[in-house]
Order: structure tokens, then sequence, then C-alpha cells
């Protein structure tokens, strides 16, 4: 499935769900990158052009918007009403994936950790 079908499915990327995440509160594209970082103990990182050509689709699905911060040298950005449902329904999603996989490991006898 491609990227941009997941997006219109109703489902994230990893990226796109870790920068809709960080934009809970508003920020700017370095404060993203180092927000993802911090959050996930540097176990995922997103480059710059990765992450602005997220944020275009993030932009273009309404999922997100500029944020007037009053400084002209950068944009920000903040997660919309419509960006926030769907990150909720994303982290149910994600939430019943872990529980199917729990599920089968426990049927084999394994644990996961």
């Amino acid at each position: 499935m491609g990227r941009n079908v997941s997006l219109e499915m109703g489902e994230l990327t990893d990226t796109a769900y870790y920068i809709l995440l960080s934009l809970v509160d508003a920020k700017h594209g370095y404060l993203i990158m180092q927000t993802i970082g911090e959050m996930t103990e540097q176990r995922f990182s997103i480059g710059s052009a990765s992450m602005y050509t997220t944020i275009k689709k993030l932009l273009a699905a309404d999922l997100i918007q500029l944020f007037d911060d009053y400084d002209p040298k950068r944009k920000t950005y903040i997660a919309t009403e419509k960006g926030i449902e769907l990150l909720k329904n994303e982290v149910k999603r994600r939430r019943e994936m872990v529980f199917h996989a729990e599920e089968v490991f426990k049927r084999r006898g394994e644990q996961l950790l």
C-alpha cells in the first residue's frame, strides 16, 4: 500500500504518526525532529526532506495547519481537530494490532517483552 493511499484510508505511516503526535502542541520543523528524537529515545528519527514531504501531505489532508507564532523566519505547525481525531483512531488501531500479535504468540507459548 502506498503512503498516500494509507493516509486516504485513515492510517498513518510511522513518520506521519510521529509528526502528527509531536504537533499536538505547535512546533516548527527543527523542534518537531527534536521532539520525536526525545520521545523515542533516539530510536526513530526523521530527516528534513522526509519530514517536509510528510508535512505537505498532512497539510493537504487538513490534519495540520500553519500556526502563527509571529516569527517570519520559520513556519510553525499544529494538529487540527481532524488530525487529533485521526491520531486517536490510529492509537486505537495500533493497540489492536499489538493485542493481535500478543494473542498469536501466546498461542505459541511465547511471550512478547
